[in-house]
């Protein structure tokens, strides 16, 4: 019998010490990245959380976006472009088309961008990332993104249920699953 995706998301998270005598735990998603069970599913579980919807370029916000916004994008056979931290590196020679993010889950903020030519007025922008907290970064995406947007696919959605209503988030699990 086939193990559950939800399964194997939930038996390969961590919540780790960092030992800092905060008492604060930080989220270990590392296993999820070592299991090839969930390679090769998420992509697909994630897609179908809005195939119906018909994107068709995938938008993801670094690290770990950059990583599964490939997979899902493979999945409903459409295209990927990065949308990247200000700051983080040299500057993209390229045109970008950059919004302030508020606060994100860490209280720090950020600029979000993706190359201007990257995206169209007929495209169908499904954002894709692995953990939504506050949906900050997801809203400042949206608002960038202006009507190409169709929603968020997300691993996991901790956002209180007006924000995700808000934000069309969709997520494999919940926090409360972790």
């Amino acid at each position: 019998m086939a193990v559950d995706l939800g399964d194997r998301l939930r038996s390969a998270f961590r919540w780790t010490d960092p030992g800092d005598g905060s008492g604060y735990l930080v989220s270990n998603r590392s296993g999820w990245w070592r299991d090839p069970s969930i390679i090769a599913g998420v992509g697909e579980a994630l897609g179908d959380l809005f195939r119906a919807s018909s994107p068709t370029v995938v938008v993801s916000p670094e690290v770990t976006g950059f990583l599964l916004g490939p997979l899902v994008a493979r999945a409903l056979g459409v295209g990927f472009v990065e949308a990247y931290r200000a700051g983080v590196r040299r500057p993209i020679a390229e045109p970008m088309r950059w919004v302030p993010v508020p606060s994100d889950h860490r209280g720090d903020e950020q600029l979000l961008g993706v190359r201007a030519e990257l995206i169209t007025p007929d495209d169908r922008v499904l954002v894709v990332d692995d953990w939504a907290s506050t949906g900050a970064q997801i809203r400042a995406l949206r608002t960038l993104l202006g009507p190409a947007y169709v929603g968020a696919a997300v691993i996991v959605d901790e956002c209180p249920p007006p924000v995700a209503a808000e934000l069309a988030i969709r997520g494999l699990l919940d926090g409360s699953d972790l």
